[in-house]
């Protein structure tokens, strides 16, 4: 990989419950001071490793790493298996090149360990990798207001609550939201993982199409909105991420009226509706040897 990437990806939800927060009875996550709406980077990217699992059979060299009960320890046991090494209880093999092999295979087999990184020193010790693909925070664009819904439950778990009155239960959504997350690829952690481009094209894939296949009561309708690549020609990069992140801005075509879909907003670049400026698909020199490139 020859290129730092820098990149805005949009999201939103209709009706839903993006991401609870199961410390204030799963509630829509928000910023308590502003009242923006919040989706975390794990929930990002627990979309991301169920869409690439899917999507490759968890395979090598696509297995996901932290997936549903998965036991981490055994995970690190296949490569000692691989290598045939036997494994020291919290300790990497004594030797460099052994301990540089086990981490190895981990990013070899494992596409999250390649990509987002991972800590593997438990009982059966594989090192630490730190991942060239990070993602923040998704922030809504404005505040967002949670709707609390009453449900009730038709059926009883047992024989004895046949006559009992139906059970209640509560639902929470946020009518509309957008949600703009940041994300940044670096290519020199690239390399010491072995990320690669067709890793990465994998990973624009994902961000596109995971919604597709996390459909849910609780989540309502979610779909991606929107991938805007910041590719830098120097594998270090040539300006500053906020500084390119400042330049995309949103506002609503209606102030007075409040949003309830993706085209009540119009999404600005220095100012201008970017539309304008560069159309899904392409790609726009943005000088200073940064390239914007809109994948949809």
């Amino acid at each position: 990989m020859q290129n730092r990437y820098d990149f805005i990806y949009l999201f939103d939800v209709q009706d839903g419950n993006p991401n609870g927060d199961p410390d204030a009875g799963n509630l829509p996550r928000v910023d308590a001071e502003t009242g923006h709406g919040l989706v975390t980077d794990v929930c990002l990217k627990r979309k991301v490793r169920n869409f690439v699992g899917l999507a490759n059979g968890e395979q090598p060299p696509y297995e996901i790493y932290v997936k549903e009960k998965a036991v981490l320890n055994r995970q690190h046991e296949r490569a000692y298996v691989a290598l045939d090494l036997k494994p020291e209880s919290k300790k990497l093999p004594k030797k460099e090149q052994d301990a540089k092999n086990v981490t190895d295979f981990m990013c070899r087999n494992f596409f999250d360990v390649r990509t987002f990184g991972a800590v593997m020193t438990t009982e059966v010790n594989c090192g630490q990798v730190r991942g060239p693909v990070q993602l923040t925070f998704g922030r809504s664009v404005e505040p967002v207001i949670s709707a609390e819904h009453s449900i009730t439950r038709m059926a009883v778990t047992n024989e004895k609550d046949l006559e009992k009155e139906r059970t209640m239960g509560r639902k929470f959504t946020i009518p509309y939201a957008l949600y703009r997350s940041h994300g940044f690829v670096s290519a020199p952690l690239a390399e010491q993982t072995g990320f690669s481009d067709d890793d990465l094209e994998l990973l624009w894939q994902s961000l596109a199409q995971m919604f597709e296949h996390d459909h849910s009561a609780a989540r309502g309708q979610m779909s991606a909105r929107g991938l805007l690549l910041f590719k830098h020609d120097n594998r270090l990069g040539n300006v500053s991420s906020h500084a390119l992140f400042d330049r995309v801005s949103f506002e609503r075509f209606d102030p007075s009226q409040p949003a309830r879909a993706f085209k009540d907003y119009r999404m600005l670049f220095d100012g201008q509706s970017i539309d304008e400026i560069i159309q899904p698909g392409n790609e726009k020199d943005l000088g200073n040897g940064v390239t914007l490139v809109r994948r949809f």
